[in-house]
């Protein structure tokens, strides 16, 4: 569902959008710049994601208890 939002620009980048992407398609490029950085923002859907992974989460698993002795012998 599209959502109308009106915003303000100074002329000069207005006119420019126009010639350089087009008038029918600002909405959309503006959408593609500004969407990537939501999602950005979603960590915490990423990490619940990962987590839902259960192959992941054992590879995970057997990779940290396979390198938990790796450094008891190391001097301190």
């Amino acid at each position: 569902m599209q959502k109308k939002l009106t915003i303000s620009l100074n002329e000069l980048v207005y006119d420019e959008l126009c010639r350089v992407i087009g008038r029918g398609n600002i909405s959309k490029f503006i959408e593609n710049l500004v969407k990537p950085q939501l999602k950005r923002n979603d960590l915490d859907a990423a990490y619940s994601e990962m987590a839902a992974d259960s192959v992941r989460e054992n590879e995970a698993l057997e990779w940290s208890n396979a390198v938990i002795g790796d450094g008891a012998n190391e001097k301190r």
